[in-house]
């Protein structure tokens, strides 16, 4: 039985606060009814919100990654660079074979996204990011012994600094970068989708350095 997590953190599967998220999302639905089709939920450890010290923050779903599975970062490249590296550092054991029934569990960690549903060609509008920032506001509150934020993208760092009631302009988004709000220390990354890498926007190394620094805080 998978851990869930406050229904407050989680928008209804037919979420109508996004009318055109909601429709897009629908029209999948018709094209492809097997796909999961809806807002994707905060992926969990098995122990449950209370064991999360770690949350990482993408975007949004892919279309035939997230939004086909119902997993964060499942069924495309940005999966297999996301889990290939957090299995390395210890926040996740198994092994990742890109489907939600293959085993994988995550460490102290939870993965989420900013924006929940499948935007039109990867791109949430700002009304949109704003609306489902309810979510990832009730996400953070679900989990008491929550440390540190891992964002992964501008967007999805824009929108962690605004819930943790920062302001975007005293922490702008860099990869590498690390600061503090609040009780909670901020860590950023580019996003590990292929576009970046294939471009050099991100390299491997790049990603991984990220990771290795969150393993060091959370271990001092």
């Amino acid at each position: 039985m998978p851990a869930t997590i406050a229904a407050a953190a989680e928008p209804a599967y037919d979420c109508p606060l996004c009318p055109r998220l909601h429709d897009f999302v629908a029209s999948w639905r018709a094209k492809e009814p097997s796909w999961f089709n809806g807002p994707v939920p905060t992926f969990l450890p098995p122990q449950g919100p209370d064991a999360v010290r770690l949350l990482i923050v993408g975007l949004a779903p892919g279309l035939r990654g997230a939004n086909r599975t119902g997993r964060p970062f499942t069924g495309d490249y940005a999966g297999d660079l996301l889990y290939r590296t957090l299995i390395a550092h210890g926040f996740a054991q198994g092994h990742y074979e890109a489907r939600p029934d293959d085993g994988l569990t995550l460490v102290g960690t939870a993965i989420s996204n900013a924006v929940r549903c499948v935007p039109p060609q990867n791109k949430p509008l700002p009304q949109e990011i704003v609306t489902c920032r309810q979510f990832l506001a009730a996400t953070i509150v679900a989990l008491p012994r929550l440390e540190a934020v891992l964002s992964l993208g501008a967007v999805a760092h824009q929108s962690v600094v605004r819930t943790l009631g920062g302001r975007a302009s005293t922490y702008p988004f860099k990869h590498g970068a690390q600061g503090r709000i609040g009780s909670v220390t901020l860590f950023s990354s580019y996003h590990c989708s292929r576009y970046n890498t294939n471009t050099g926007v991100l390299t491997e190394e790049m990603f991984t350095a990220v990771f290795t620094d969150a393993r060091r805080f959370l271990n001092s």
